[in-house]
C-alpha cells in the first residue's frame, strides 16, 4: 500500500537524519521530543499525511494505522537505546503513540512560522508525560500508595516485551533449521 510505504520512509529519513544530529547534551525527554519533531519535519507534503490520516480513521484500515503509529514510536525508543523489558515495553510505546499521533494532528492544522505552535505543543505533551513518571515516583515513595499497589504492580511484574526473536522452544512452533529445510 502506497500510505504505508510513505510512511515507513518517513521513518528511514528520520533515521538518517537522526545519524546526523547529535543529540547528546539532551535530556532524555529532549531526545524523543526531537526525534518525533524530526519524523513530522521530514514529510515533504503535509497534505500527503492529511489524505494518510483520513485514510487511516477508516475502520477498515484503523488498526494498520495503529501499528504503524506503534512501530514509529517503537523504532525511536530503539533508536535511543530502550532496553525496557518489562511492563515498560508497552507503556513507554503507548505513551508516545499517543504524544506521536497528537502531535501529528496538531501540525496538520498548524499555520504558525516555522510550525513553532506545533513544537510548543509537543513540549508540552512530553512535559505531561514527564508529570505521569513524577506520579509513579510519589506512589513508590509513599508506603500507603506502595500497599495499594502491591497486588497490581506484582501482577504487572509478569508482563514482559516481546521477544526481538519468536521462541523456538515452545508448542506450535516450527523451526526451519532444526529440520533441514534450506
Amino acid at each position: 500500500d502506497l500510505a504505508v510505504a510513505y510512511h515507513k520512509r518517513g521513518d528511514q529519513l528520520m533515521l538518517e537524519r537522526y545519524a546526523q544530529t547529535d543529540l547528546s547534551e539532551m535530556r532524555y525527554s529532549d531526545r524523543i521530543a526531537a526525534l518525533v519533531r524530526m519524523r513530522i519535519e521530514v514529510v515533504e507534503d503535509r497534505e500527503v499525511v492529511r489524505k494518510a490520516s483520513a485514510l487511516f480513521a477508516l475502520p477498515k484500515y484503523a488498526a494498520e494505522g495503529a501499528r504503524l503509529i506503534w512501530e514509529t514510536c517503537d523504532l525511536i525508543w530503539n533508536t535511543l537505546g530502550d532496553t525496557s523489558g518489562d511492563i515498560n515495553w508497552y507503556t513507554k510505546r503507548a505513551t508516545l503513540s499517543g504524544v506521536y499521533a497528537s502531535t501529528v494532528l496538531f501540525w496538520l492544522g498548524d499555520e504558525s512560522e516555522g510550525n513553532a505552535e506545533t513544537w510548543e505543543f509537543l513540549d508540552r505533551r512530553i512535559d505531561d508525560v514527564m508529570q505521569i513518571e513524577k506520579l509513579k515516583a510519589k506512589v513508590r515513595d509513599n508506603p500507603l500508595l506502595k500497599g495499594l499497589f502491591a497486588g497490581p504492580l506484582w501482577a504487572m511484574g509478569y508482563v514482559k516485551a516481546p521477544h526481538a526473536k519468536p521462541m523456538q522452544d515452545v508448542p506450535g512452533r516450527w523451526d526451519a533449521d532444526k529440520e533441514g529445510a534450506k
